[in-house]
């Protein structure tokens, strides 16, 4: 079996390393930041051509206050050092959710971001930014009723956020939880998931490597018993 055209991530565990190393939460997020950046490369060198991190959940807003400024704060600090970077290497961002919510000046980053690699065709890293997936199908379901469009499976996918994107053929999530946590649940319907035991800044190009291999000797079945 040929490389995964799509790897969807869910990066959890950045605070309990944090805590785990006797620092802050913050300090595991900002340790994260530097594997999303190893993940990446290795994404490239792997051939895939959409990956999608879970950076910021519409549940995340519940967290204490001090930690979602410094959440808000990473992410603009990472599309400041890092958007030349993007464009030099040819990757383009994509942002999924509503980020209406944010601060202005990161609204505005995040969409100059996009606008500036729309036509880098490397690998498309999907960033999910107040995302939520129950949320998102209510959007696509409300859109198609606003349209007089038939509700139907093909229509929904649509109108979905990840509309022109290829559903995941594999769902990871570190941190050693083994739950969805409201992400691309419409999308992973036939997604091989993962679970891995390690938290996130712990997650390395090996590990994401030995996935892929894993996936490539799968034979993938969908409906029915073989």
């Amino acid at each position: 079996m040929s490389s995964p055209e799509h790897v969807a991530i869910i990066m959890d565990g950045n605070g309990r390393w944090g805590i785990k190393k006797k620092k802050s939460r913050n300090f595991g997020h900002s340790q994260g930041v530097k594997t999303v950046e190893k993940i990446i490369e290795e994404a490239i060198f792997n051939k895939v051509n959409y990956l999608t991190l879970y950076t910021f959940s519409t549940e995340n807003w519940k967290r204490p206050k001090k930690e979602i400024t410094f959440l808000i704060y990473l992410l603009e600090k990472y599309i400041d050092q890092k958007l030349d970077k993007f464009i030099k290497k040819n990757i383009k961002l994509k942002i999924l959710g509503n980020i209406n919510k944010f601060p202005s000046s990161l609204k505005s980053k995040l969409l100059n971001a996009e606008k500036l690699t729309k036509k880098k065709d490397k690998i498309q890293v999907n960033i999910a930014l107040n995302y939520g997936s129950k949320e998102e199908i209510i959007y696509s379901v409300k859109k198609l009723i606003n349209s007089s469009i038939s509700i139907n499976e093909k229509n929904i996918s649509k109108c979905l956020y990840t509309k022109n994107i290829p559903d995941p053929e594999i769902m990871i999530r570190t941190g050693d939880r083994h739950r969805l946590s409201n992400f691309l649940l419409w999308q992973a319907s036939y997604s091989e998931i993962f679970f891995v035991k390690k938290l996130w800044p712990d997650f390395t190009k090996k590990d994401f490597r030995k996935i892929i291999l894993r996936f490539k000797r799968m034979r993938r079945n969908f409906g029915g018993l073989k």
